[in-house]
């Protein structure tokens, strides 16, 4: 079988059972890619372990941080907040040859491509607001009156930044600078840990989180790069949609609950391009 590009995300390694699935992720050729698209887990020793063991099965591994890897856990040794946590990682995932949304932008040769995979780090901005609501602050309030908070507002801090959004706001402009430089006529896969447009978040059971999944500023960016694929996670909701003619994968393993519900064996990793069917569980 030939080179594929695979991906996978939410692996949540802290659940027990999540473990065995994460030791079943296996190439089905030497010159596979993996891409993960953020919350490998909240603990850093536990986001190190599993991609080194990743990177030593996959010819290359591409890493974008989801909000889990950006939390200060009560249990977690490693005490760094916000942007120092990230840079951290960023220095982590180098000494084991993880590539990361710092790193030059790999090129995909294998089949279907060339693509020029494109790991994005940027956030939320709390735009994606809660139903008849108009701004941050009464966006914040419904979802705290409804009892549906994310974990980020106690465990993910923006330090050096005075607010999560005004972090997400100066990674959307470096990223953006970033974008505009690359070459035009390569494809690209734009990897996010969250969704680059709200419309995956109109099927989320409770619309108030969608606060945390995601800016405005990066809704056209798939038609503005060049995407041949958008890739993300953070909603558990694996599935392929396509919006403006941009297949979107959203590639995520889950919680032991929510997998459970979907039955059979969880076959986490999604095939973006080269051998098989594109979007194929592989």
């Amino acid at each position: 079988m030939g080179a594929s590009l695979l991906a996978v995300s939410d692996l949540h390694v802290s659940f027990e059972d999540n473990r065995p699935v994460v030791d079943r992720l296996q190439p089905s050729s030497d010159d596979d890619w993996l891409i993960v698209a953020g919350d490998v887990g909240e603990i850093f020793d536990d986001v190190e372990r599993t991609l080194r063991t990743l990177r030593e099965r996959f010819n290359t591994v591409i890493w974008t941080p989801g909000n889990h890897e950006l939390w200060t856990h009560p249990s977690d040794p490693v005490r760094l907040r916000g942007e120092a946590r990230y840079e951290a990682l960023v220095r982590m995932c180098r000494d084991n040859d993880v590539v990361t949304p710092e790193d030059p932008y790999r090129r995909w040769e294998g089949p279907g491509g060339p693509l020029l995979v494109v790991p994005l780090f940027l956030l939320y901005d709390y735009s994606f607001r809660a139903p008849g609501t108009t701004t941050i602050e009464a966006s914040l309030r419904k979802a705290h009156e409804t009892g549906v908070v994310c974990t980020d507002e106690m465990l993910l801090h923006p330090d050096p930044y005075p607010s999560r959004e005004a972090w997400c706001w100066a990674r959307v402009a470096a990223t953006e600078r970033r974008l505009a430089a690359i070459e035009p006529g390569v494809p690209t896969v734009l990897v996010s840990h969250w969704p680059l447009v709200r419309q995956p978040t109109d099927v989320l059971w409770y619309p108030e989180f969608a606060q945390w999944c995601g800016t405005e500023l990066s809704a056209d960016w798939h038609t503005r790069f060049g995407a041949s694929v958008a890739v993300y996670g953070h909603l558990h909701i694996p599935r392929t949609t396509t919006y403006d003619g941009v297949r979107f994968e959203e590639v995520s393993l889950g919680y032991p609950r929510e997998w459970r519900r979907r039955g059979g064996e969880p076959q986490p990793m999604r095939r973006i391009a080269g051998a098989g069917v594109p979007g194929q569980p592989d």
